[in-house]
């Protein structure tokens, strides 16, 4: 039996040797014609439906792009095998901006944490090396450079949009999953740690969901207005896949 909530339900299917597990989502604000899959950068399968599609129908369009969910997968499974726990010690590689930095750490005893950039150094100063101090001071650092990196990028990409009359509201909140989701009524959030992406990046997630304040699905009117804005938009989503393990850790 699937485990419910309001509108999530989990299911799974083999295909060969393999148990591929999925989420249902019936989204009852957004009027859908089509199944859509999605595949979250830590492996997560989820799929959008219509409220009213019979389940026999969702299982086999999920079915069908089996061997597509396979291989994408193992990929992201691969990737995975290479990235490691961070340890918050200097040399330690951060990114901001898509730019990589090394994480300096400087003691000092009678200092208040605080982190800043100096050249190309991501630095630390701390009373302790403790990594759950180091950790939230770069943490507030982060969501600090974050609200206002992504304030402009969004006024900026929202700008030629004709149907954007007025800036939507947007918020914070880390995901593990998401880069960012368009509320029904127009509230955008974006995870935080997008600025560690390059601009092009942000720039991208940003769009896809300004898009959705014209159409709330994945349907070909949508696909057709990201083109129109960021012609080259699924070269952009596969370099922000590829760096989401390092983004998101």
């Amino acid at each position: 039996m699937p485990v419910t909530t309001a509108r999530e339900s989990r299911h799974s299917f083999l295909y060969g040797d393999t148990r591929i597990q999925f989420t249902l989502r019936r989204q009852l604000e957004r009027k859908m014609k089509r199944v859509a899959i999605h595949i979250e950068p830590d492996g997560r399968v989820a799929v959008d439906a219509p409220p009213e599609a019979a389940y026999a129908l969702i299982l086999a369009a999920v079915k069908k792009r089996a061997r597509w969910i396979a291989r994408h997968l193992t990929e992201i499974r691969d990737r995975l095998i290479h990235v490691l726990p961070r340890e918050y010690v200097s040399g330690e590689a951060m990114l901001y901006m898509g730019r990589r930095y090394r994480l300096k750490v400087t003691l000092q005893a009678d200092s208040m944490a605080r982190a800043r950039l100096r050249g190309g150094y991501l630095e630390v100063v701390a009373p302790t090396k403790d990594p759950a101090v180091l950790r939230t001071v770069l943490d507030t650092w982060f969501r600090v450079r974050a609200r206002e990196v992504l304030a402009q990028r969004l006024l900026a990409m929202a700008a030629p949009l004709r149907w954007v009359r007025e800036l939507p509201a947007m918020r914070l909140q880390a995901m593990r999953v998401q880069w960012g989701s368009c509320s029904p009524a127009g509230r955008i959030t974006l995870n935080p740690w997008l600025v560690k992406a390059p601009r092009e990046c942000i720039d991208y997630v940003i769009l896809h969901e300004l898009c959705h304040l014209q159409h709330h699905n994945h349907s070909p009117k949508f696909y057709a207005a990201m083109d129109r804005h960021m012609p080259n938009w699924r070269m952009t989503k596969a370099r922000l896949d590829a760096l989401a393990e390092q983004v998101l850790r």
